[in-house]
């Protein structure tokens, strides 16, 4: 009996050189994708030009940020912003004017939202209008089919006493039922 085999036996599928040099480029693969991206970051971070803000020069002690955290203890804040005009402008409005400022932008919000809420609820409820009609159709329509059911059903029991009284009526008479006799 002949063997067939596609290699022999002394002859190896994968030899040590080949699986070595593979499990060293793996390993080097692997090391660059683990290593490779967090250093690429810290190398843009340090190449790059800083694009932040300039530096702020007001000076706020921490006892006075513990007792009072928005600043607005004594009715002025510190000179922080004073070189932007937008914010200088924003930090020189008094207590009371931003507060208006804040109750008006709060009730705006609240009046969307009271909208949208309203909107909402006018949705649902005109859904469910169109769902209730749906279902009264449904229902109109279940109960004339149930009519019909009961109808016809009555139509067949008078049917069938109908077919009895002539078949009785025509075995009086000497007719006999041949199909019963051939089945």
């Amino acid at each position: 009996m002949r063997v067939w085999r596609v290699h022999l036996p002394e002859q190896k599928l994968c030899p040590h050189g080949v699986f070595r040099w593979v499990l060293v480029w793996m390993s080097v693969c692997l090391f660059v994708f683990t290593v490779g991206p967090p250093s690429r970051s810290l190398v843009k971070k340090s190449a790059s030009p800083q694009l932040s803000c300039p530096r702020c020069d007001c000076y706020c002690s921490s006892a006075e940020f513990l007792l009072d955290p928005l600043g607005l203890a004594n009715g002025s804040v510190s000179d922080c912003g004073k070189h932007d005009s937008v914010l200088n402008e924003e930090m020189k409005k008094d207590l009371l004017a931003m507060l208006s400022e804040e109750l008006n932008l709060q009730k705006v919000v609240a009046n969307e939202s009271l909208e949208h809420t309203k909107r909402l609820v006018m949705d649902a409820r005109n859904s469910f209008s169109q769902y209730q009609k749906e279902a009264e159709k449904c229902n109109i329509g279940m109960e004339t089919c149930e009519e019909a059911r009961q109808r016809a059903e009555a139509e067949l029991v008078e049917e069938r006493r109908l077919t009895t009284l002539w078949e009785n009526r025509a075995r009086e008479y000497g007719w006999s039922d041949r199909t019963n006799i051939r089945s």
